[in-house]
C-alpha cells in the first residue's frame, strides 16, 4: 500500500467532497492544470475500480465515478475563474450527478418499487434544478435593486452637485461617480 502523501491528492480529494474554499480564492493557472490532471487521474482509478464489479452494481459505480469527476471539474472550474455563471454549473453537476446515480440504483428494483424510485429520483432532482432556478431568479432581483438604488442615490448627490461651481462642482460630482459607480 502506497502511503506517500501527496498534497495534489488531498487537494482533489477536498474538490470531490465540495470543501475546497470559497470562489473568491481563485486559483493560479499551474495549480488548477495540475488540480485537473488529478481528478482525471482520480477518475480513472475510481472507474477502474468498478472493472471488478458486474450487473448494476457496476453501472451504479461507473456511473458514480462519472458524477465524482463531473462535480470535482465543475468545482474545479468556478475555483478557479470565481465567476457566478462556474458555480451555477457546479452545483447543476451536484445534482445531476446524485439524480444520474439515483436512477441507476432504481434498476436493481422491479414493478412498483422500481417506479416509485425513479419517481422519487426525479422529484429530488426537479427540487433541486427548482431551487437554482430561484435562487437565480433572486440574486438577480437583488443586483437590480442593488443598481436601482444606487442610481437614485447617485441622482440625488449629483443634485447637490449643482448647488456648486467650478472645481469643487467637479470633484463633488467625480467623488458622486466614483461612491455609486456610476
Amino acid at each position: 500500500m502506497n502511503t506517500t502523501f501527496r498534497p495534489s491528492r488531498v487537494l482533489c480529494a477536498l474538490l470531490l467532497t465540495g470543501l475546497a474554499g470559497a470562489a473568491s480564492a481563485t486559483l493560479t493557472k499551474p495549480v488548477y492544470n495540475t488540480a485537473k490532471d488529478e481528478v482525471k487521474a482520480m477518475y480513472k482509478a475510481e472507474r477502474d475500480k468498478c472493472d471488478s464489479l458486474s450487473g448494476n452494481a457496476k453501472d451504479v459505480c461507473v456511473e458514480r465515478a462519472k458524477g465524482q469527476e463531473k462535480v470535482a471539474l465543475a468545482n474545479l472550474e468556478w475555483q478557479y475563474t470565481g465567476k457566478a455563471k462556474d458555480h451555477n454549473d457546479y452545483l447543476e453537476a451536484r445534482y445531476e450527478a446524485r439524480y444520474n446515480v439515483a436512477k441507476e440504483m432504481c434498476d436493481d428494483k422491479a414493478g412498483n418499487a422500481k417506479d416509485v424510485c425513479v419517481a422519487q429520483a426525479k422529484a429530488e432532482h426537479d427540487k433541486a434544478k427548482a431551487d437554482l432556478k430561484a435562487n437565480k431568479k433572486m440574486v438577480a432581483a437583488e443586483n437590480d435593486a442593488i443598481e436601482a438604488k444606487l442610481k437614485a442615490d447617485y441622482k440625488v448627490a449629483s443634485e447637490r452637485c449643482d448647488a456648486l461651481s467650478g472645481d469643487a462642482k467637479d470633484s463633488c460630482q467625480a467623488s458622486a461617480k466614483a461612491r455609486y459607480f456610476q
